[in-house]
């Protein structure tokens, strides 16, 4: 038995398979980790140094933080979220918010339970309203509202929900209550509101009206571009030219960070200004 074994051949191999296996496992454990080691170590640097030039560039504490961006383990990742984030106006998922605010909400709901004042129920509805919870900071706002009806942070963040929900009879209600009391209120966030909420609610003269004497004392380029867009729907094609020209001159003469940051309303303009002027010709 031992001899018709011994003169059998061999199996043979396939080639191809050792040959693809071999390979595979050169690649994957003899250069993968190192590669994989090395990438991470050079993301990690650059990130580093990402951080440390954010940090000497605009932090006042900057001295502090470069140390403990690099020496601390993870002190860029700590940087990033403690001071850059929050620095830069930069929102997070919701999710990400609702998870990192949590104890927060619990403590300003217990605060406006307890102590109940408007101003608890003010802070607990902006809370609310940055992680999305629109329903529940009209409650909050609703509640201080109850106790103070002309506290003006509570007749904004009603306004603001109100608007969430397209509600805008109630948001020009609650704006016109405000703007009775403080004209310049939120440096012409509700100014702008108003008039908005006026046009939605096809209210369109005096949305006009409040408009054009919005845009002159408050001249951004959301509240130009609304003004020119309710000129063109009414067939006004100069008034809305010119509206359209002054915030295109405005956007264009501002910074380069200011103008990159109204880039959507400079693109919005433009497509509106070919419009008017294909709808001027035709006329």
């Amino acid at each position: 038995m031992f001899e018709l074994l011994a003169q059998q051949s061999p199996p043979e191999i396939d080639s191809e398979i050792v040959y693809e296996t071999s390979l595979f496992d050169v690649l994957f454990f003899g250069l993968g980790c190192p590669l994989i080691s090395l990438v991470f170590w050079l993301v990690s640097f650059a990130f580093m140094i990402w951080m440390v030039i954010s940090c000497v560039r605009k932090d006042p504490d900057r001295y502090l933080w470069v140390w403990i961006i690099v020496f601390v383990p993870f002190g860029s990742v700590v940087y990033f979220f403690l001071r850059w984030l929050p620095s830069n106006d930069i929102r997070l998922p919701t999710f990400m918010r609702q998870w990192t605010r949590g104890r927060e909400i619990d403590r300003l709901r217990t605060a406006a339970v307890q102590i109940g004042n408007p101003h608890q129920h003010i802070q607990l509805g902006d809370v609310l309203q940055e992680v999305n919870r629109h329903g529940e900071a009209g409650d909050a706002y609703a509640q201080a509202l109850e106790k103070e009806p002309d506290n003006l942070q509570a007749l904004w963040g009603a306004a603001s929900v109100s608007k969430h929900f397209k509600d805008y009879e109630t948001v020009s209600e609650h704006c016109k209550k405000v703007l009775d009391i403080d004209p310049q209120y939120k440096f012409g966030d509700v100014s702008f509101a108003y008039g908005e909420a006026l046009s939605r609610l096809d209210i369109i003269d005096p949305a006009i009206e409040h408009l054009e004497e919005h845009v002159r004392r408050w001249p951004n380029p959301e509240a130009q571009y609304t003004l020119a867009y309710i000129h063109a729907d009414e067939g006004n094609h100069q008034q809305a030219r010119d509206h359209l020209h002054a915030m295109l001159l405005g956007i264009n003469s501002s910074p380069r960070g200011i103008a990159r940051k109204h880039g959507i309303w400079k693109s919005k303009g433009k497509r509106l200004l070919r419009r008017v002027n294909s709808m001027e010709s035709r006329d």
